[in-house]
């Protein structure tokens, strides 16, 4: 049976937190502006590519205040590690990223 394919932007689409080499970063924003000529493209079965910023990353490390941003082809040509379920993303050395989904607890008793 046939697996569907899984990109790395579908995921942080969805996504509530990240995980970027370890270390847990919430605050991370997506180029809607570009994401929309992507799926214009997509509709018109044109193919698509663009070096500008799709996703900027933010997170503090201690006292440091750390900073990524990815291209949209380097999101695009992210690698799943499906094992450690994780994606390797940029040139060497990679940038491990995870994304994670907020867990919500419900105040329903039923």
């Amino acid at each position: 049976m046939p697996t569907e394919t899984r990109y790395l932007l579908d995921e942080l689409e969805t996504a509530d937190m990240l995980e970027v080499d370890g270390l847990h970063a919430w605050q991370f924003t997506l180029n809607d502006e570009l994401l929309d000529r992507a799926e214009a493209a997509a509709i018109a079965s044109e193919p698509f590519s663009s070096d500008d910023i799709v996703v900027r990353i933010e997170s503090l490390d201690g006292r440091e205040r750390r900073h990524w941003a990815f291209s949209y082809n380097s999101v695009m040509e992210a690698q799943l590690n499906e094992d450690e379920q994780y994606w390797a993303i940029g040139e060497a050395p990679q940038t491990r990223l995870r994304c994670l989904g907020a867990i919500i607890a419900s105040g329903d008793d039923d």
